[in-house]
C-alpha cells in the first residue's frame, strides 16, 4: 500500500507529511520504504490559531479550527504527493494524527480524554483518499493513556537483533521507547520524559517578541547561566517523580508554563532571559537523563537515539550527553528514516495496521486493558 502519514506536533512548526510504501501480510514481516517526505511550515496565523485554541478556544473557535486544521493537512497531503510524482489515485490510504488542543491523561480514578483537531472528510473530501484518523481516542476509551502510539512501529522498524536501545524523540514534548532486541520477548517500555522543546521555544518567543521561534543551535541557552535554585524548584514538579506510563502535552508544560515564570522572575535584561532558557534547557535535559536512569537503564541499554527538532540543539544534546557518560548517543539518521519524518512515517503505518484490522498499541506503554486496533476510517471520495 502506499500511503500518507500526517504528523502536527507538539512544536507547532509545521505539517509533516512522508508518503510511504507499506509492505508485508502481517506485523510480523511489515516493511516500510519512504518514497518522499516534506515539512509543510505553519504561518504565522496558522500557528497564532492553534496557540489560541490550546490557551483558550471557545467552542466556535474549535469549530473554526477543525475545519482549518483539515484543509493544512490535506494541503500537505497534496504537495508531498506531487513532489514525488506520485497521482493521488495511486495512494490507498491517508494516516492523519491531526493536531492535539488538549490531552487530559486518566487520573485518580476518572479517565483520560483527548483532543485532536483536522476534520478526515475534508482530507478526504479534498484528495479522494480513504483517512484513518482519530488515532488515540481507542486506546483512552480501554483505559489508557492514548500516547505513546509510534512504540508499536518502533518495535516493528527499529528493533536490532543485538542491542537495547533508546529512540528518544524531543518536539515540544520529550518521548521514548526502549525497543528491547529483535526476538528477546521482552516487552516494549515507552512514555512521555516530559517538556522537549516546548518551554524553551515560548521562552524564546517573548523574549523575542515573537522575533525568534527557537533557540537556534542552542546559542542563546549557551551564553546563559542555570539557576540552580529555580531548577530545583522546577524539578519537584509530579510528573517527573510519576511512574510510567504516563503521558503529557502542552496543557502542562507549554507557553502559559513559561508566562507564569516570567511573571515570577521579571527578566529584564539580554542576559536574564538567556538564563531563563539555559534553565529550562537544563531541565529538559535532566528530566529525560533521571527517567533514564530511574526506568530505562536498569532495564539493560545499549544506546540511544536521537530525532525530533530537539537533536539539532548541540546545548541540549550535549547535556544529555554529559549527563548520560558512557551511553552512546547516535544520530536518528542511522534509523535508515529522515529523523524529521519518523513520526509522520509512524502514522502511515499506523494507518496499515487499521486497515489489516491489526491492533496497534502497546498497553505496556500506554496502561490500556489491551490490545486495540486504532484509528476510525473515513472514505475517499472515490
Amino acid at each position: 500500500m502506499k500511503i500518507v502519514g500526517l504528523m502536527s506536533g507538539t512544536s507547532l512548526d509545521g505539517v509533516d507529511a512522508a508518503l510511504v510504501e507499506v509492505t508485508g501480510a502481517g506485523a510480523g514481516d511489515v516493511q516500510a520504504r519512504v518514497i518522499h517526505a516534506l515539512t509543510v511550515p505553519y504561518e504565522e496565523g496558522q500557528r497564532a490559531a492553534i496557540h489560541d485554541g490550546i490557551l483558550a478556544g471557545t467552542a466556535e473557535a474549535l469549530c473554526g479550527l477543525h475545519a482549518d486544521v483539515g484543509e493544512w493537512l490535506a494541503a500537505a497531503v497534496v504537495q508531498v504527493c506531487r513532489a514525488a510524482d506520485v497521482d493521488l489515485s495511486a495512494v490507498d490510504a491517508v494516516g492523519s494524527h491531526g493536531q492535539t488542543v488538549w490531552h487530559r491523561p486518566p487520573a485518580g480514578g476518572r479517565r483520560g480524554a483527548t483532543l485532536q483537531l483536522g476534520d478526515a472528510a475534508t482530507i478526504a473530501e479534498r484528495t479522494g483518499i480513504p483517512v484513518v484518523s482519530d488515532f488515540r481516542t481507542r486506546d483512552i476509551a480501554a483505559g489508557g493513556h492514548g500516547a505513546p502510539l509510534v512504540p508499536w512501529v518502533d518495535q516493528l522498524l527499529f528493533a536490532l537483533p543485538d542491542r537495547a536501545r533508546a529512540l528518544q524523540n524531543i518536539g515540544g514534548i520529550g518521548n521514548v521507547t526502549r525497543v528491547p532486541p529483535r526476538g528477546s520477548g521482552e516487552a516494549v517500555f515507552a512514555f512521555d520524559t516530559g517538556p522537549g522543546n516546548a518551554l524553551m521555544d515560548a521562552a524564546v518567543e517573548i523574549a523575542t517578541g515573537g522575533g525568534l521561534k527557537y533557540d537556534r543551535g542552542g546559542q542563546l541557552a549557551a551564553r546563559g547561566t542555570v539557576d540552580e535554585a529555580l531548577l530545583a524548584d522546577l524539578l519537584r514538579h509530579p510528573y517527573f517523580a510519576a511512574e510510567p506510563p504516563k503521558s503529557t502535552g502542552r496543557e502542562e508544560f507549554g507557553r502559559p508554563f513559561v508566562t507564569r515564570l516570567v511573571e515570577l522572575l521579571e527578566p529584564e535584561g539580554d542576559q536574564d532571559w538567556m538564563d531563563l532558557v539555559a534553565t529550562l534547557t537544563e531541565l529538559t535535559a535532566r528530566t529525560i537523563a533521571d527517567a533514564y536512569r530511574r526506568w530505562l537503564i536498569p532495564l539493560g541499554l545499549d544506546e540511544v537515539v536521537l530525532t525530533g527538532g530537539g537533536a539539532k540543539n548541540p546545548t541540549l544534546v550535549g547535556r544529555i550527553g554529559a549527563l548520560l557518560e558512557g551511553l552512546p548517543m547516535v544520530d536518528g539518521a542511522q534509523l535508515g528514516v529522515d529523523p524529521e519524518a519518523k513520526e509522520a512515517v509512524a502514522f502511515a503505518v499506523l494507518a496499515w495496521a487499521h486497515l489489516r484490522g491489526i491492533p496497534a498499541n502497546l498497553p505496556s506503554a500506554t496502561g490500556a486493558a489491551g490490545p486495540r486496533i486504532l484509528g476510525s476510517l473515513t472514505p475517499g471520495a472515490r
